[in-house]
């Protein structure tokens, strides 16, 4: 009942016909930093930059509360409902049929069906660049997810043909905490890798993942990282030897305004490498230990290939 409330209360009464009205779902709180904070900024590029009328709710891990959700915006005349996240996308194949005439985006998802459209954005081509480093660099590496959901293993895949790609037998541990939102757990499993020689660690687990850097932070040892999707440097300022920030909300824009134009997109988007404004990987020279300029150069070549379609980061 109180995600129900939470729901209702969130969407905005008033309407005109002649505005675009989106609607977004993500899986815990827009005011942390990560994952659900870039849904938020999607959803807030596409109110300034197409004048859209928006909205937004937050919900835990429930998928009666997510079809509940998508129904109530959908049913109040929503032209665009973004479940941010590939756990919506069930809820948004059963909930569609019924309302033709709204379009379900779901984040990092590779669905077309229907009025329900992936858009995903293939993380596994940055983790690449993040296994290749961690390859040259170091001497084992960890990972350490949120729930076992495609897009996490994606870029854990990337990830170790990264850095497979230098060396075939580079030791990797994996694990994952069941959820998005347990900080904690996930800083005990990244401790627990560090402890067993793990020197470069990277967390993916949403609003959990900065548990991890506080993990490689207090670890006092010489463990490296790089940030995901937001700038998590303050918490791990001598580890962290770059960022992979998603730039997503210029990706949702642009497909808002196809729809805004009546030009509904006939398949999923995925977004990488090749589209700079949206996905930017870069390092950071005002780190204890940067990565050295001939390995720079080693990744930019590689990135130049990805990005033409010559190095698949996995398995299609």
């Amino acid at each position: 009942m109180a995600v129900a409330a939470a729901v209702t209360m969130s969407l905005p009464t008033a309407a005109w016909a002649d505005t675009l009205k989106m609607g977004l779902l993500v899986p815990g709180s827009v005011s942390e930093e990560g994952w659900n904070r870039i849904g938020y900024n999607a959803l807030k590029g596409v109110e300034k930059e197409l004048g859209a009328q928006v909205s937004y709710v937050e919900l835990q891990q429930n998928p009666a509360s997510f079809e509940k959700a998508f129904r109530d915006y959908a049913s109040q005349g929503y032209d665009i409902i973004l479940g941010h996240g590939f756990e919506f996308q069930d809820s948004a194949l059963d909930v569609a049929p019924d309302y033709p005439d709204t379009v379900f985006l779901i984040s990092s998802s590779h669905i077309y069906e229907g009025n329900v459209i992936g858009l995903n954005t293939d993380t596994s081509q940055p983790f690449y660049l993040m296994g290749l480093v961690a390859a040259k660099m170091g001497k084992k590496a960890g990972l350490v997810g949120g729930m076992e959901i495609p897009p996490i293993q994606q870029a854990f895949e990337g990830f170790k043909n990264g850095a497979r790609s230098v060396d075939p037998e580079f030791p990797i541990s994996e694990a994952y905490i069941g959820n998005f939102s347990d900080t904690t757990a996930t800083k005990e499993a990244a401790l627990s890798m560090i402890a067993q020689g793990v020197d470069f660690l990277m967390p993916n687990a949403s609003g959990a993942t900065i548990g991890g850097y506080q993990a490689i932070a207090e670890a006092g040892k010489n463990v490296g990282t790089f940030s995901i999707f937001s700038d998590f440097t303050e918490v791990a300022p001598d580890h962290i030897l770059g960022l992979y920030v998603a730039d997503y909300a210029q990706g949702v824009v642009k497909v808002a305004r196809m729809i805004q134009e009546g030009d509904v997109p006939t398949q999923n988007y995925e977004f990488g490498l090749k589209d700079p404004e949206v996905m930017k990987f870069t390092f950071r020279d005002d780190v204890k230990n940067p990565v050295p300029a001939d390995i720079r150069a080693a990744v930019e070549e590689v990135r130049a290939k990805i990005a033409a379609g010559e190095i698949q980061t996995r398995a299609r």
